[in-house]
């Protein structure tokens, strides 16, 4: 397990630890998957990107920071909607290719208002047993 306390003032050239830099595996772009799962219900809420400064910034807020690839600047969830995410935890994948968020979720999660982005397509829904 992965232990770190990053209590300082943000800029721009907010740095990970070098011992959780080490550990991700980035795509070409620089970035990691951060799957967003609600902390109270288990519900998984959304995915979003993250480089090391929006992991940082995340790290050292609890407020969850990620990097938008259409609009090239970083977020933080709920900071124009209201809808806001306070992390709980954040964990790397065996492989450290992918993150996973627990989050306390204030309103919608997905950019649509739904509280999930992944209410809308079911692409098999589960078995009901008769």
């Amino acid at each position: 397990m992965i232990r770190c306390s990053m209590r300082r003032v943000l800029t721009e050239e907010s740095t990970l630890a070098p011992v959780i830099a080490a550990r991700l595996r980035r795509n070409d772009a620089g970035l990691v998957p951060a799957v967003v799962q609600d902390a109270t219900t288990g519900d998984v809420l959304m995915m979003a990107w993250m480089d090391d400064v929006a992991l940082a910034r995340t790290l050292a807020t609890r407020r969850a920071t990620y990097w938008s690839r259409s609009r090239h600047e970083y977020w933080v969830k709920g900071e124009t909607s209201g809808h806001t995410q306070h992390v709980r935890s954040v964990s790397l994948d065996c492989d450290g290719d992918t993150l996973l968020l627990r989050v306390d979720q204030i309103g919608g999660a997905c950019h649509t208002g739904n509280r999930t982005c992944f209410d809308a397509d079911v692409l098999l829904a589960e078995e009901v047993e008769s």
